[in-house]
C-alpha cells in the first residue's frame, strides 16, 4: 500500500499537479504563465507576423523573379526557419527564464543574452516610431478627403503630379476624363512625384537635407510616439496576463483587414496583371545565390530568431507543454501571411500600374516607402478612400504593437529574472513603466527633421549581421558546450518524446550552416546605406557599424569576466568552470526537477527521479554497495508524506 500511495504523489498530470491535491491556476506562483495555451500562441504568432511581412515579402518576392523565390523561401523555412524557432522555445520553456537566465546552461555564454537584449532595446526604439506614424496617417484618415490625394497643398511642389489631378477636376471618382489626363501627364512627364510622397516627405516628417541636421522635433509625430508607447504600457501593466487578454484582438484582426482588401483588391482593374507578377517564376534567378541568400535572411528576421522574444514567451508556458507543435503552428502561420499579404499587395500594386500606365516593377517599393507612400497613394484610388485608408492603417498599428509587446516583454522579463528578489517580482508594472519611459525618450531623436535617417541607419545596422552571431554562437553552445545528448533528454523529460531526428539534425549540422551562409552572404553583399538619392556619409556609417557590434562585442567582453570570476589556479581550470552549467541549471519548479536534476528541496524533501534514473540508482548502488540482503530499498520522501520503495529488477 505504502508503494501505491507513494507511486501517487511522485505522478504528476501534464500541469505539474499531483493528483489528490488542489490544482493551482498557475503552475509557477510566483513568476506566473500564461492563461492558456492560445494567449501563447496568439502572443508568438503577433511576435513573427509584423511590419516585415506587409512590405518586405513582396518587396523580396519581385526583385528576386517572382514565384522562383517561394522555391528558396520554403526550402529556408523547412531547415533553419522551424528547427531554430523550436530550439529557442524549448529552451526557454524548460528553464522558466527569460533571455538573460536561461544561460545558467553554460555561464560563460551569458553574454549572448546581453546581446539579445541590445538588439531588442534598439528594434524596440524604432519599430515604435513606425507605430506612431501609422497612428498619426490613421488619425489623419480621418476626413472626408484624404490630404495627400491632390497636390494643391502647400508642401506640394510643381514637380507633384497626382493620379487624380487637381481637386477642383476630381470632385468624385467618377471623373474619369481627368483621371485619363492626370495619366497622360504623369506618362509624359521624365520625373514624377506623387502627392502621397510628397505628403510624407514635406509634410509628415519634413525632412532634412542630411542625417546631422536634426531642426525642430515634429510635434505631431511625438504626440503619436507617447500614445504608442502608453497604449504598449497599458497593455502589459499586469504582464503576460494582459497581453495575453489583447493577443485575442490584436492578433487576430489584422486577418481580417487582410482579407477585406484582399476582395476588394482582387475585384480592381489591374489586379490580374500585378497578382500574375507576383507569382510567375523567373526560374533563371533560382541558380542565382542572391536569391537564397534573401530568402535566408527573411525567414530568420521576420520569425524573430536571436532577439530574445521568443525565449521569453516560452518561459511563461507550464512545463509541460507541447512547445513542438507550437512551433511547427506558428512558423506556418506566419510565413502564410507572407504569401498571403502579397496576394493583397501585388492586386493593388497592380491596380496602381494600370492607372499609371507603368509596369508593376515601377510602382512597388519597400519600407517606409510602401507603406507610407505607395500604399496611401493607392487608397485614393478606392473609393470611400478614408474608409480603406482607417482600415489598413490600422491593421499595420495591430502588426506592429503584436511585436512591440513581446519586444518590451523580453526586456522588462530579462530584468526582473536577473534581480529575482520578490520586491521586484511583485512591483514588475514598475520595471514596465519604466522600460516605457526610457523607450520614449530615446525615440524623441527618431521624430525630428532627421529621424527618418536615424530610424533607417537602425534599422539596417543595429539588427542585422548581429542577429546571425548570435543565433550561431547560441546553437553552439547548446549543441556543442553543453551537449547536444543532454539537451536531447532535457526535452524529452519536458516533451515526454525526444526531439525527432529531422531536427536534431538541423540543430547540429544543418541550421548552423545555414546561419554561417547567410553571415558570409552578409558581408560579401555588403553595400553602404541610401536613402533614395541621399548618401549616408562615413561617420554616421560608423555609428551604424558601432550599433550592430555593440550587442555582438557583449558575448567575448563578459566571457573574459566570467572566465575571471571563475574558481581554478590556471586559465584552463577557470574555463571548464566558467562553461559548466549553474547548480540551478533546470526546471524551475521542484516538482519537474527530476532525475539528474533531483536535489533537496527547502524543506529537506528530495524530488522524486525518473523511472530509469531511480533504476541505474539503484543498480549503481548493488555494484559498489555489497549486502546479503535478498532486498535492498532505497526510501524517498513523497510529496504527500509516503515513502517509495523501488525495488530493482533483476
Amino acid at each position: 500500500m505504502a508503494e501505491s500511495d507513494s507511486s501517487t504523489a511522485c505522478t504528476a498530470d501534464q500541469n505539474g499537479a499531483v493528483p489528490g491535491e488542489p490544482v493551482k491556476k498557475d503552475e509557477n506562483s510566483r513568476r506566473g504563465n500564461w492563461g492558456n495555451q492560445i494567449e501563447f500562441v496568439l502572443t508568438s504568432v503577433g511576435y513573427a507576423v509584423g511590419l516585415g511581412n506587409v512590405w518586405r515579402f513582396p518587396y523580396l518576392c519581385y526583385r528576386n523573379g517572382g514565384g522562383a523565390f517561394m522555391f528558396p523561401y520554403f526550402i529556408m523555412l523547412v531547415f533553419c526557419g522551424i528547427p531554430l524557432f523550436f530550439l529557442e522555445l524549448s529552451f526557454g520553456q524548460f528553464t522558466s527564464l527569460g533571455c538573460l537566465g536561461v544561460w545558467k546552461v553554460s555561464p560563460m555564454f551569458k553574454g549572448v543574452g546581453y546581446g539579445m537584449m541590445v538588439v531588442s532595446t534598439y528594434i524596440g526604439i524604432y519599430y515604435n516610431v513606425v507605430i506612431c506614424i501609422a497612428f498619426y496617417y490613421f488619425f489623419m484618415s480621418m476626413t472626408n478627403l484624404l490630404p495627400w490625394t491632390y497636390c494643391n497643398n502647400p508642401w506640394n511642389t510643381p514637380d507633384c503630379s497626382g493620379v487624380m489631378g487637381s481637386a477642383r477636376a476630381n470632385a468624385t471618382f467618377a471623373n474619369m476624363s481627368a483621371v485619363v489626363s492626370g495619366v497622360t501627364a504623369i506618362v509624359n512627364r521624365t520625373k514624377r512625384t506623387s502627392p502621397s510622397e510628397e505628403y510624407w516627405r514635406n509634410y509628415v516628417l519634413n525632412v532634412s537635407d542630411g542625417i546631422g541636421n536634426f531642426g525642430e522635433v515634429r510635434l505631431p509625430i511625438l504626440g503619436c510616439l507617447a500614445v504608442s508607447w502608453v497604449v504598449v504600457f497599458l497593455c502589459l501593466i499586469r504582464g503576460v496576463k494582459s497581453s495575453g487578454k489583447v493577443v485575442y484582438f490584436t492578433a487576430t484582426f489584422p486577418y481580417v483587414v487582410l482579407t477585406v482588401l484582399f476582395i476588394r483588391g482582387i475585384t480592381l482593374d489591374g489586379a490580374v496583371s500585378g497578382i500574375k507578377y507576383y507569382l510567375t517564376p523567373q526560374w533563371e534567378k533560382i541558380l542565382d545565390a542572391k536569391v537564397w541568400g534573401d530568402a535566408a535572411s527573411q525567414i530568420f528576421y521576420s520569425l524573430g530568431c536571436a532577439w530574445g522574444g521568443l525565449i521569453t514567451m516560452a518561459s511563461y508556458n507550464k512545463f509541460h507543454n507541447n512547445c513542438f507543435r507550437d512551433s511547427i503552428i506558428i512558423s506556418i502561420t506566419n510565413c502564410g501571411t507572407s504569401v498571403f499579404a502579397g496576394f493583397v499587395i501585388f492586386s493593388i500594386l497592380g491596380f496602381m500600374a494600370h492607372h499609371l500606365g507603368v509596369d508593376v516593377s515601377e510602382v512597388a517599393d519597400h519600407g517606409p516607402g510602401l507603406a507610407f507612400v505607395a500604399y496611401p497613394e493607392a487608397l485614393t484610388l478606392l473609393p470611400i478612400s478614408p474608409l480603406w485608408s482607417l482600415l489598413f492603417f490600422f491593421m499595420l498599428i495591430l502588426l506592429g504593437l503584436g511585436t512591440q509587446f513581446c519586444l518590451l516583454e523580453t526586456l522588462v522579463t530579462a530584468v526582473v529574472d536577473e534581480i529575482g528578489t520578490d520586491w521586484i517580482i511583485r512591483n514588475k508594472t514598475y520595471v514596465t513603466l519604466g522600460v516605457a519611459i526610457i523607450g520614449f525618450l530615446l525615440g524623441v531623436p527618431l521624430t525630428t527633421r532627421a529621424g527618418i535617417y536615424w530610424l533607417l541607419l537602425m534599422d539596417n545596422y543595429a539588427a542585422s549581421f548581429s542577429l546571425v552571431v548570435i543565433s550561431c554562437i547560441m546553437c553552439i553552445c547548446i549543441m556543442y558546450v553543453y551537449g547536444h545528448k543532454k539537451y536531447f533528454k532535457d526535452v524529452e523529460m519536458m516533451l515526454g518524446f525526444p526531439p525527432p531526428i529531422f531536427f536534431r539534425i538541423c540543430w547540429r549540422f544543418v541550421s548552423p550552416l545555414i546561419i554561417s551562409f547567410i553571415l558570409i552572404f552578409t558581408v560579401i553583399q555588403y553595400k553602404p546605406i541610401t536613402y533614395n538619392d541621399y548618401v549616408y556619409p562615413g561617420w554616421s556609417l560608423v555609428i551604424g557599424f558601432a550599433m550592430a557590434s555593440s550587442s555582438v562585442i557583449c558575448i567575448p567582453v563578459y566571457a573574459l569576466y566570467r572566465i575571471a570570476i571563475s574558481e581554478g589556479s590556471t586559465f584552463l581550470e577557470r574555463l571548464k568552470n566558467s562553461v559548466k552549467p549553474d547548480p540551478d541549471w533546470g526546471p524551475a519548479l521542484q516538482e519537474h526537477r527530476k532525475g539528474r536534476y533531483a536535489t533537496m528541496g527547502p524543506d529537506g524533501v528530495e524530488v522524486c527521479p525518473l523511472k530509469e534514473d531511480l533504476k541505474d540508482e539503484v543498480i549503481e548502488k548493488l555494484k559498489v554497495k555489497e549486502t546479503d540482503q535478498d532486498e535492498i530499498g532505497l526510501t524517498i520522501p513523497g510529496s504527500n508524506g509516503s515513502t517509495l520503495n523501488p525495488t530493482p529488477s533483476a
